[in-house]
C-alpha cells in the first residue's frame, strides 16, 4: 500500500494536478526531489494513471448528459462489444455490468437530437446490441472522480474539528 506522505501526495495532485513538486514540497516540508522520487514510484506502481483537465462541457456545447442501459447477445466474459462501445467519442465511460442490462455508459452530448443520432447512427448498427435504456440527466448535483483517501479523510476531520 502506500504510506502517510504518499497519501498526501495523491490527495494534493487530485484535488489540484498542475500542483507543482516545488510547492507539495513545501507543503510537506520536504525537498522537491523526493517528491519527484515519490510522484515517479507512485506512476511506476500504477497508483497514478495519468494527467488531465476537467473540461467544462457547457462551455463546449456538450451540455446533456445522459447514462445508457446496454443488453446485447454477447459470450460471457467477452468484451467485443464493450471495446466497440468505448470508442465512440461522446462515451465517456463504459461499464460491464451485471443483471438483465450488460453495459452502462455514460454519454456527453450536445443536445437530445445528438443523443438521438448517437442512438441511432453509432449504438444502432452494432448488430449485437438487442435493446437500450436511456436516462437523460436534468441537474448534477455532484460528480468527481476523485477516489477518497482515508489518511487524508482522517486529517480533513481533525482540521475541521
Amino acid at each position: 500500500m502506500i504510506d502517510d506522505i504518499d497519501g498526501k501526495i495523491l490527495s494534493i495532485l487530485q484535488n489540484d494536478a498542475r500542483t507543482s513538486n516545488a510547492e507539495i514540497a513545501r507543503r510537506l516540508a520536504m525537498a522537491p526531489s523526493a517528491i519527484l522520487e515519490r510522484i515517479r514510484k507512485l506512476e511506476t506502481r500504477g497508483f497514478i494513471e495519468g494527467y488531465e483537465a476537467r473540461l467544462n462541457p457547457k462551455a463546449l456545447e456538450m451540455g446533456l448528459l445522459a447514462f445508457i442501459y446496454v443488453r446485447a447477445d454477447e459470450r460471457i466474459g467477452s468484451r467485443v462489444i464493450g471495446d466497440e462501445l468505448a470508442m465512440i467519442p461522446e462515451v465517456q465511460e463504459v461499464h460491464h455490468i451485471a443483471g438483465e442490462d450488460c453495459y452502462l455508459l455514460k454519454v456527453r452530448v450536445a443536445d437530445t437530437n445528438a443523443l438521438s443520432d448517437l442512438l441511432r447512427q453509432r449504438l444502432g448498427p452494432i448488430d449485437a446490441i438487442r435493446s437500450t435504456r436511456t436516462t437523460i440527466v436534468l441537474s448534477t448535483i455532484k460528480e468527481t472522480a476523485q477516489i477518497p483517501l482515508p489518511s487524508t479523510e482522517k486529517e480533513a476531520l481533525s482540521d475541521a474539528g
